[in-house]
Order: structure tokens, then sequence, then C-alpha cells
């Protein structure tokens, strides 16, 4: 095993750790951290820009996530390594203040959704943007086995926040073209 992939498999496995711990103590205050999610054009909800990817409302809400948070983050940082801070932020802040400006009043925006469709923007479009032989090629195998899953960034089920998932998709298309070749 390399240096670079133990150090990915820590930052994922930490986040992925904190996540359920999160988690845990969100069903063990009967529901009481859900306060620190998204809540749409509130001062109070801008907070949750910051604490909503860390909530989950249900074991198969954080398995839904868990699953393409590492798939994805890993591939994120397999592209580049430095670029998965920059990435993920875009995708929290693009994300959030996407729900917050067009999220249905009265209702909390919860989950790392939001940055798991930032990593997918960001990885579809940075072979376009980078024009890299190894940019190209993962941007091709992330579009033709999740590409299908941009559909979630349209309105459609009630209680998943579609506009989360539009956010962190551009978040993420912003990114891949911020980190372009110059």
């Amino acid at each position: 095993m390399t240096r670079a992939f133990k150090t990915q498999a820590i930052i994922l496995g930490l986040t992925l750790g904190l996540f359920w711990l999160v988690f845990a103590a969100t069903m063990l205050t009967g529901g009481a951290l859900f306060t620190f999610g998204i809540i749409p054009r509130t001062t109070l909800g801008l907070r949750g820009i910051l604490f909503a990817p860390f909530l989950h409302g249900s074991v198969n809400h954080i398995v839904a996530n868990s699953i393409p948070f590492v798939i994805l983050g890993w591939l994120v940082m397999l592209r580049d390594a430095r670029h998965f801070i920059p990435v993920t932020v875009a995708a929290m802040i693009a994300s959030g203040m996407t729900a917050w400006l067009l999220g249905a009043p009265g209702s909390v925006h919860i989950g790392a959704s939001g940055v798991v469709f930032g990593y997918l923007g960001f990885l579809m479009l940075s072979g376009w943007f980078a024009r890299s032989l190894g940019s190209i090629l993962i941007s091709v195998a992330v579009t033709l086995v999740w590409g299908s899953v941009v559909i979630g960034v349209l309105p459609g089920n009630a209680g998943i926040s579609w506009q989360a998932h539009l956010g962190g998709f551009l978040g993420g298309v912003f990114a891949a073209r911020q980190f372009r070749k110059r």
C-alpha cells in the first residue's frame, strides 16, 4: 500500500466515521440535531451549510450517501488528492446555498448527497476542462457508471432535496473548471 492510498483511506474513513457518529448522536437525541440542517431562507438555517452534510435521517439515508461518498470521494483524490478538500467545500457551499435559496419554506435539508453530487459533477466534467488523458478516462468511466444519477438534480421524490443535488453538482462543475490546466 502506498502512502497516498493510506492517507486517502484515513481521510475518507474518518469522514465516514464522523457521519455515522453524528447519525448515532442524532438518533440518541430523538432527532434534535436536525435543527442544524439547512432551513431555507432563515438566518439560523444558514449554519446548515456547514452541518447538514453530516446529518442523516435514517439508516437507509446514511447508507445511500456513504457508499457513493467513499467511491466518488476516492476518485476525486485519485484524480488529484489536493483537490479533495476544495471540491468538498465547493460542493457543500453550492449545495447548501441552493437548498437555502430554493427549498420549500419550513423544510429542513440534511444529508451528504449534495457533496456526493458535487463529486459527481467534478468527476464528470474534469476531463473536459483538464484535457488530460487520466482525467478524461476518469470522466468517461464515472459518466458511464454513475451518469444516470444526474436525474436527481430535477424535482422528483418528496423528501429528497433536488435543490441540494443541483447545487452540489454545479459546485463540482465549478471546481472542475477552476482546476483545469491553464
